[in-house]
């Protein structure tokens, strides 16, 4: 115990940069605190912190010895919160943020869900189909869906993400059906606007290559949604995901094409800012949407 409270009082101090802060946030006295780091560096033979009268600051030992030390705390709450009876209660804000669509259906339903579960949280969800800026945002927590850029961001696939070509009856009967990926360029397309995942272009299999047709285009908007209603509207063909359309293509409202030349599913991720030190909310939240995420019965309610 003495050894953790030692370890724990460094750290304290490390995070807030005085003894006094340290000594505030426990509720003891600065000396209490002091002695501890003695103790700590005697113990381990070197010198972990430099004190002045004015600041405090780590040795190159110090610094080293911070990050596997938050580690060991990290990992002996989460030890604790796995096997204790009750749980270690998690507790704090999230805030998170998913592309507005897929946010509404699948994020949006899940929050107020994991809120119950945990009462002692509370979260801002933020809809958005720009790439928010986790860092700089403060943002705890992306849920995105496509193909993930080369990033410093952690990611969690979370499940499959299917794209299809899809358009009403009515359409296909004016304008007659597609064949191949490369017709869709005599059609009317409807494309959405300022998504990444789609700059290159709907994506298929051609002979065992992926192919990215650009798609001409009169109606464009950033908004999936519009595009779905333009759909059923039969005003051109859309490349929507399977969640968004399934309902539709089950009821005949629209109908698949192109299913030869399918692309194989790209994914739908949890994205954070790093793998370390994750606090219990964010922990706990990840694996409830995964969870939910990986139950067939979820996507396929109906059977």
């Amino acid at each position: 115990m003495d050894k953790l409270k030692q370890i724990d009082s460094f750290v304290a101090v490390s995070i807030r940069g005085s003894l006094t802060a340290a000594a505030q946030a426990e509720g003891v006295a600065p000396a209490v605190i002091g002695r501890r780091i003695d103790a700590l560096e005697e113990r381990l033979g070197v010198k972990l912190l430099v004190r002045t009268t004015r600041r405090i600051s780590l040795t190159r030992e110090g610094s080293a010895f911070l990050e596997d030390a938050q580690r060991l705390l990290a990992d002996l709450a989460n030890a604790e919160a796995s096997v204790s009876a009750g749980g270690v209660k998690a507790s704090g804000h999230l805030k998170i943020t998913a592309p507005a669509g897929f946010g509404r259906r699948h994020v949006a339903p899940l929050v107020p869900q994991f809120v119950a579960l945990h009462p002692e949280v509370s979260m801002t969800l933020n809809l958005s189909d720009r790439l928010v800026d986790l860092v700089n945002e403060g943002f705890d927590c992306a849920v995105r869906v496509g193909d993930m850029p080369d990033s410093s961001l952690v990611s969690v696939r979370l499940a499959d993400n299917r794209r299809l070509c899809v358009a009403s009856p009515d359409y296909l009967r004016r304008h007659g059906t597609p064949t191949h990926p490369t017709d869709i360029t005599r059609h009317e397309c409807l494309t959405l606007s300022s998504e990444a995942s789609q700059t290159r272009g709907w994506a298929f299999m051609v002979e065992g290559q992926l192919m990215h047709v650009r798609p001409p285009s009169k109606l464009d908007c950033s908004d999936g949604q519009v595009l779905h209603a333009w759909c059923l509207e039969g005003l051109g063909l859309a490349w929507r995901s399977l969640w968004e359309v399934e309902a539709d293509l089950r009821s005949g409202r629209l109908l698949s094409v192109l299913d030869p030349f399918a692309a194989p599913p790209n994914g739908i991720y949890a994205v954070f800012t790093q793998r370390k030190h994750l606090p219990l909310r964010l922990r706990l939240w990840i694996d409830f949407i995964k969870e939910a995420y990986g139950d067939p019965a979820y996507w396929h309610p109906h059977g």
